[in-house]
């Protein structure tokens, strides 16, 4: 798969080139790479925000590029943004989050459940009449996020939802994320430059120039030291301190990408 931003004139710019990537159902999936890498680009083509400029996508058997066909890939995936503020569409939480389901013309009794579901999950219920504007920025990007799962997808892009929030918020949000993946089994797809985040995907994808370079669990990705510092990345604080520790010469496990999992060791 390609995709091309048309400039002035007839230059062109490659944003993505040569992708092949499957994300199997119920994975937890986490794409990191250096500004202008790709990676907004590429989670745009998952529900068809963005159609390739060679190639395919499909999402569950259905093409994006179909106009026939877009409507019911958006109902299967959902996409969360940075700034939820350019998701809040309603003057309370509760409205907001009706506001998928009602588009999809559900009837009121079912929307009234999704929506009372989907504020359970992110913990607004004792919030469902507050005007969102008035939230802070961690309670905007929930209602965001249970805006997105009213509407029922089987996966949500997550992209780079935790960047303008504070540590409490940040650590919020990425629990719901993982909760979400491992008791709902909901596909995730996490755009982040936020390594201890990607850490905690099952599965990392580092792009590069509009490639995807790196593919694999955490704990091999981020082993990989030199070659990501090649491509301007770091690793998760963790593993940096351990790495540090052993070229002091002490012996540490690999796979260290959690304070958790480094305190443990050093017990």
């Amino acid at each position: 798969m390609e995709h091309v931003y048309p400039l002035e004139g007839d230059e062109q710019i490659a944003a993505l080139q040569g992708v092949d990537l499957t994300v199997e159902r119920g994975e937890f999936v986490a794409l990191v790479g250096s500004n202008g890498s790709g990676k907004s680009t590429l989670a745009r083509h998952f529900n068809g925000l963005l159609l390739p400029t060679a190639g395919r996508v499909w999402v569950d058997g259905l093409l994006t590029s179909d106009p026939r066909q877009l409507w019911q890939v958006r109902q299967r995936v959902g996409m969360v943004f940075q700034n939820p503020e350019n998701q809040l569409v309603a003057s309370t939480v509760e409205e907001d989050v009706a506001f998928g389901p009602e588009n999809h013309t559900l009837p009121p009794d079912e929307i009234r459940r999704r929506v009372d579901e989907a504020l359970s999950v992110v913990g607004l219920e004792d919030y469902r009449t507050h005007p969102p504007q008035m939230l802070s920025g961690g309670q905007k990007q929930l209602v965001a996020i249970a805006g997105a799962l009213a509407t029922r997808p089987a996966c949500i892009v997550f992209d780079e939802p935790t960047s303008m929030l504070d540590p409490p918020g940040r650590r919020q949000i990425l629990e719901i994320i993982r909760r979400l993946n491992a008791e709902e089994s909901l596909t995730v797809v996490l755009i982040t430059q936020a390594m201890d985040e990607a850490a905690a995907a099952r599965r990392v994808l580092v792009m590069d120039a509009g490639r995807i370079v790196m593919d694999g669990p955490p704990e091999e990705i981020f082993e990989q030291r030199e070659r990501l510092k090649a491509l301007r990345l770091s690793l998760p604080p963790a593993a940096e301190i351990a790495q540090q520790l052993r070229d002091r010469g002490l012996t540490l496990p690999l796979g260290l990408l959690t304070v958790e999992a480094l305190a443990g060791a050093l017990c």
